[in-house]
């Protein structure tokens, strides 16, 4: 969800150079499948939520196995392991939209992969939220772990589905969100290296809400009848701006925790051994909703322009080594949009900076953030220099009714980075779709 994306082939170059060999993916784009082809990187392909409802249709399933399965299926194709039928639909903010066809459409998804011959080999699965969980506020240990009531019979429906299936049961799980949701939470809780007041749950010591999180989903299959259910978490990881807990110290904390852990087979309390784990995610989204928070942009590994953002060893030997980043990109000119020095009427100002952050992404500039400590005249020059940069540094988008002017200086402060964007590639959103600046689409009016 970028507005200037890497080519797929250039994300794949960056998989593979760092010895990635596992992915999972949020629909089955044929740019994206057509770098991944030839690779033998292990994909999860998925079908998004607005695709549920007709899913429901056998024929239509099979339709979607044959477009996005079968037909990368060849001697030097894609890897398909499994297949995601929606991402995480029970969620309790979608108000129940894709109760319904949730389970409707993994049946026949699956069905359609087990006639079409890849049903050993290839699984269809739901990335659920771990809202689906929880224990009772009476007793709130793992081993109460129950299924959410308003959804039991689904669950109930979907677990014994994955069974008959031998298909996994998937779950994202998040920390940060812990923290975020609750500012009583307690800190070190979200992480890895110990607390003062553990949970202790039956004699068993709770450390950490990642492992009392998994063994709430462990008890949870168990109360169905099911508590050898293999388990993947879909997605973890820790964001790196947009709030006062995203930020680079605390990723590093939690991935120095986290990698070591897993590379150890240590499981959890309730699961011992290997843990198959998706990081969320790869690279920095500037175009995704931030309904959720400014931080729904910064969870990559990567920035937008697939640098790594820290050191990272994969191996969890703890070895301070950086993530081999992406390679030839090639950047726009090396200039910037700011807020004219000597502007004189800055009574339309606010206007202006509320419709730059509008079509960018100012999430950089909230409180706790990387770019909260600008002065007035900062923050204006960032939502401008972010707009800039969105329309491919086209000279009539630094305008801003007079108030912008372009530099050749890099006018970053501190912490703070001025992006210089990246070319777009022919991968790249729809730029063309983006609204002109108020001046310029006012100028058209008039020669009409």
């Amino acid at each position: 969800m970028a507005t200037h994306k890497l080519p797929p082939k250039v994300v794949v170059q960056i998989l593979n150079d760092n010895g990635i060999k596992k992915v999972k993916l949020f629909d089955a784009d044929q740019s994206t499948m057509s770098a991944l082809a030839g690779t033998d990187i292990e994909v999860m392909v998925a079908i998004p939520n607005d695709q549920l409802s007709a899913m429901g249709t056998y024929h239509r399933a099979k339709e979607w196995v044959s477009r996005n399965v079968t037909r990368y299926h060849f001697n030097g194709g894609v890897n398909i392991k499994y297949v995601a039928v929606g991402n995480e639909p029970f969620l309790t903010s979608y108000n129940n939209s894709f109760l319904n066809t949730t389970f409707p459409a993994l049946q026949n998804i699956q069905n359609a992969l087990n006639e079409a011959g890849f049903g050993d080999s290839i699984k269809a699965t739901v990335p659920l939220n771990a809202d689906v969980y929880g224990s009772p506020e009476d007793n709130p240990v793992p081993s109460a772990g129950r299924f959410r009531t308003d959804i039991s019979g689904q669950m109930n429906q979907i677990v014994q589905f994955l069974n008959q299936n031998k298909a996994p049961f998937t779950i994202n799980i998040y920390p940060f969100l812990s923290l975020y949701a609750n500012e009583n939470f307690p800190v070190d809780y979200a992480f890895f290296d110990g607390v003062s007041n553990p949970i202790v749950d039956n004699g068993i010591q709770y450390t950490n809400v990642f492992d009392a999180n998994f063994d709430t989903l462990v008890s949870s299959l168990k109360a169905l009848g099911y508590g050898d259910m293999p388990i993947i978490v879909g997605e973890v990881g820790w964001p790196t701006d947009g709030d006062r807990n995203g930020n680079i110290n605390y990723a590093l904390r939690f991935y120095r925790g986290l990698l070591p852990r897993l590379a150890g087979n240590k499981g959890t309390p309730l699961r011992a051994g290997y843990i198959e784990v998706y990081l969320f995610g790869l690279i920095d989204e500037d175009a995704k909703s931030i309904a959720p928070g400014n931080f729904e942009r910064h969870w990559g590994i990567f920035r937008y322009d697939g640098q790594p953002k820290f050191p990272m060893d994969f191996s969890g030997q703890q070895l301070d080594k950086s993530l081999v980043g992406a390679q030839n990109v090639e950047y726009l000119p090396k200039k910037w949009c700011m807020l004219k020095p000597d502007a004189k009427d800055l009574s339309k100002l606010a206007d202006n900076v509320n419709y730059a952050c509008t079509f960018s992404d100012c999430t950089a500039l909230g409180y706790g953030s990387s770019c909260n400590g600008l002065d007035a005249n900062g923050n204006a020059s960032y939502a401008f220099n972010m707009y800039f940069q969105v329309q491919n540094q086209r000279d009539l988008t630094c305008n801003f009714e007079g108030l912008a002017m372009l530099t050749e200086q890099n006018i970053s402060q501190a912490n703070c980075n001025f992006t210089i964007q990246i070319a777009a590639s022919s991968s790249s959103s729809k730029l063309s779709h983006l609204p002109l600046p108020l001046f310029f689409t006012a100028f058209i009016f008039l020669l009409l």
